[in-house]
């Protein structure tokens, strides 16, 4: 019988061609397309005429590294980026999540470990949650609608990246109650995330950066300290709010 997943195509970026064919041969096995490049200009021109649904971005590159990369690409594109990297410092791999990476894995890793998160990435882009076609008025401030994408602050749109919309879905859904870390990350990222509390601290912080009007001292998103984060329980207040 024929396999009729769909066949993503995954650009990987790494001046090393053994790592490149490492990575290849595991990619294909699973039954991906793999196009590559071997340094940053070289990724830029693939992601505008390969067209990949994700990139694999080696950090440690000459002349145009890859958070260098991965700034320029930002810039033109919202592909989703795993970045490679040797180094185990959470300073290097928060600097990848702020400056706009969906994830990073540190060498050396496991073909099973790169499959798993590479798949991660592509259901939290391309499998979102159902939505609500209706648009949320959390007050006068701040309205939401999640069928059409479209998050208006003071009547302005405003661009949430993929995996802030689902974070933002899943408070938003769930409004007026703390919903655990371990939730959080699972639902958003998935179950093999539950852990990584870093990620949901610097989501929610993007978050709060975009949507509140004083992100120290928010008043949508609260934190419930040791436990997880509440959006306003909206609906509540408007109803005590009616004459």
């Amino acid at each position: 019988m024929p396999d009729t997943r769909e066949r993503y195509r995954i650009l990987v970026v790494d001046d090393e061609p053994r790592m490149i064919r490492f990575i290849r041969l595991n990619l294909e096995h699973d039954g991906f397309e793999v196009v590559e490049a071997t340094d940053g200009l070289a990724a830029l021109n693939q992601v505008r005429d390969a067209l990949p649904d994700l990139v694999l971005l080696d950090v440690a590159m000459p002349e145009l590294d890859g958070f260098e990369t991965l700034r320029l690409l930002r810039e033109i594109s919202s592909i989703p980026v795993i970045m490679l990297t040797a180094r185990g410092e959470e300073d290097d791999r928060v600097r990848g999540l702020e400056l706009g990476a969906d994830d990073y894995v540190t060498k050396p890793f496991s073909p099973r470990e790169l499959v798993s998160r590479v798949r991660a990435v592509l259901r939290r882009v391309t499998a979102p949650a159902a939505m609500e076609k209706s648009t949320i008025h959390v007050d006068d401030r701040l309205s939401i609608n999640f069928d059409r994408r479209e998050v208006l602050v003071e009547g302005k749109p405003i661009k949430l990246r993929p995996t802030e919309f689902r974070l933002l879905y899943h408070l938003v859904q769930n409004a007026g109650w703390v919903v655990p870390h371990d939730q959080l990350l699972a639902k958003v990222w998935g179950y093999e995330y539950r852990e990584e509390t870093h990620y949901l601290r610097l989501y929610i912080n993007y978050l709060r950066q975009k949507l509140e009007k004083d992100p120290a001292n928010p008043k949508y998103i609260l934190t419930e300290r040791g436990v997880g984060y509440r959006f306003v329980d909206f609906r509540r207040d408007a109803k005590t709010a009616k004459p």
